[in-house]
């Protein structure tokens, strides 16, 4: 009896820490943001929402974030597949070297890339001469949300490929398929979930991403200012309302993407 009423004192005060983290440190902030938009009346909250500039940067985020996701997914998926069936000197390095975006400071990631194809670098030079431009351009900002949202789809699809099925690409070579044919209609069905979660998981990542984009953007009005930037713009500008009103709009398509994410796993799980 003792052990059962430990039990449950020890699972009541995991769920109320639990609770009490997501209240302090997920809920409260995030209904904070709605709140500031709404501070100074649906008036202004229309108002910040119908800018030209507000929505002009929240349309090249998502445009360029699309891109980049899409990037991800045809790199990402490829990049799985060789690492998990494949052996070659330096796999081990290369599978860590994956996680790298996640632990360097975003910041020290658009440093990098602007040392690397900026106007200095013999990559720079070269699209200069070619009348190309890469840094403070739409390439370095895809370039960026790519290298910090990178592992997602990996990560999402090497589990898939350690649980696979090894005896139906067997069956498919034996009756004569390529290791293409059977890549195409083996192995990517049984990767799917993977690709698409991962896919949406770097398309909401990159819709918010800021250091290592702001290095490299440029922060042109319509052309290279993106959300995060433009949020951050509005805060030096004491627009709280305006930059709330842009986080808003940021925060409800990621939310959308997650449920999104959720109700097709949970899908997957019950087929």
């Amino acid at each position: 009896m003792n052990a059962v009423l430990h039990h449950k004192g020890v699972l009541w005060g995991f769920r109320t820490t639990l609770l009490l983290y997501m209240l302090l440190l997920i809920i409260l902030p995030i209904a904070g943001i709605y709140v500031q938009s709404l501070s100074g009346g649906l008036g202004v909250l229309v108002e910040s929402l119908t800018e030209p500039l507000a929505w002009q940067s929240v349309w090249l985020t998502i445009r360029l974030a699309f891109m980049a996701a899409v990037i991800n997914v045809a790199v990402g998926t490829v990049s799985a597949w060789v690492l998990h069936r494949y052996s070659f000197p330096g796999r081990t390095l290369l599978n860590s070297l994956v996680d790298l975006p996640f632990a360097l400071p975003t910041a020290v990631g658009g440093l990098m890339i602007l040392l690397l194809l900026g106007p200095n670098s013999w990559v720079g030079q070269l699209a200069d001469s070619m009348g190309l431009r890469i840094v403070f351009a739409e390439p370095a900002i895809v370039v960026a949300m790519v290298f910090v949202t990178f592992p997602f789809v990996i990560r999402a699809v090497q589990p898939l490929l350690e649980e696979a099925d090894r005896s139906q690409e067997e069956a498919a070579h034996t009756l004569g398929a390529s290791k293409w044919r059977t890549f195409f209609q083996v192995l990517l069905p049984q990767m799917r979930p993977g690709i698409i979660s991962g896919g949406m998981l770097a398309f909401s990542r990159a819709l918010a991403e800021f250091g290592a984009v702001v290095l490299v953007a440029g922060n042109i009005p319509g052309k290279t200012l993106i959300a995060s930037v433009y949020i951050f713009g509005e805060i030096e500008s004491d627009n709280p309302q305006g930059a709330a009103a842009v986080s808003v709009i940021l925060l409800t398509l990621s939310f959308l993407i997650l449920w999104l994410i959720n109700t097709l796993q949970a899908r997957e799980g019950r087929s």
